[in-house]
């Protein structure tokens, strides 16, 4: 049966201009001298490397260089958006964010549904199997999939929200709780929306994606500011510090395991020094005591 789109649906992410804004912001970050190029004195009307100084860096002409930032990137070459990803000193993450804006448009299809994320029974196993150790399962969009008491008893009761809400952006930019509960917050908001923007450019016609755009553009300012650096990163390792209500500061570390048959999930653990490890110790003591606490709530 052929069913007629839904008019009240969110408009995909318009990929020519995301490719155009990505490469105008990388461009403008990088001044002559950062890339050995000599300084002249003529001012600079806009800030960042001139197109003509960058296309001679990536060795091509000016006029196919302006072509791909306007968004035309059809049928550009593996070749030429390497060297035109070395000219702006682009991170692997970003590289590969240039690619996937740069490919051809597909021929549209049909709107799909909306495919369920299903957590893998052996994974949930494995998140109860952690006693002690903070971990979750995210997927895409960074929705929050799954997780075990030691992640509500450290983030808050998740279970106590409605699925659409258990999203990581959302949670970050909507909820008071959380901006009190990440002591670098504004490090936390940023990588949010950087793990954001690499998903789009591999998905930019997922209405879901749209939705939530949409919505935290018009709710926050902050995020609506972010949203517009085009700044892209990979979720990977590192440290969070967290300020909880129950046990006051720890330093917890974290890392970010990709699974290898869902690409858009991941598994991510947390651990801790001695003294953050007595706190993480004294909240599993606690069990749903330390849950209810609802370190979370929106």
């Amino acid at each position: 049966m052929d069913v007629s789109p839904d008019p009240s649906a969110p408009e995909p992410l318009d990929r020519r201009a995301e490719l155009s804004e990505f490469l105008r912001t990388r461009r403008a970050r990088l001044q002559p001298q950062d890339v050995g190029l000599p300084e002249f004195g003529r001012a600079r009307r806009v800030p960042g490397l001139r197109r003509e100084e960058l296309a001679q860096l990536a060795g091509v002409s000016v006029a196919y260089y302006t072509r791909l930032e306007q968004g035309n990137g059809r049928n550009v070459s593996a070749e030429v958006l390497d060297a035109i990803a070395r000219a702006l000193r682009l991170s692997d993450a970003e590289h590969a964010h240039l690619t996937h804006m740069a490919k051809p448009a597909q021929h549209k299809k049909k709107r799909r549904p909306a495919r369920v994320q299903r957590v893998r029974t052996g994974l949930l196993h494995l998140l109860d199997s952690l006693d002690g150790i903070p971990a979750y399962v995210s997927g895409a969009r960074s929705d929050i999939l799954a997780w075990n008491p030691m992640a509500a008893a450290v983030f808050g009761d998740w279970g106590a929200l409605p699925p659409e809400e258990r999203n990581w952006a959302r949670l970050v930019f909507l909820s008071p709780a959380y901006r009190d509960l990440f002591v670098e917050w504004d490090s936390k908001a940023s990588d949010m929306v950087s793990y954001l923007r690499l998903y789009a450019g591999c998905h930019p016609d997922d209405p879901q994606l749209s939705a939530l755009v949409g919505e935290l553009s018009v709710k926050n300012d902050e995020f609506r500011r972010l949203w517009a650096t085009h700044n892209v990163k990979e979720k990977g390792h590192g440290i969070k510090r967290i300020r909880h209500p129950l046990v006051g500061d720890m330093a917890l570390s974290y890392e970010t395991l990709h699974l290898p048959d869902d690409e858009e999930q991941c598994l991510v653990v947390y651990h801790a020094d001695s003294e953050s490890a007595q706190a993480l110790r004294l909240l599993a003591s606690w069990g749903a005591d330390a849950v209810r606490a609802d370190v979370g709530g929106a």
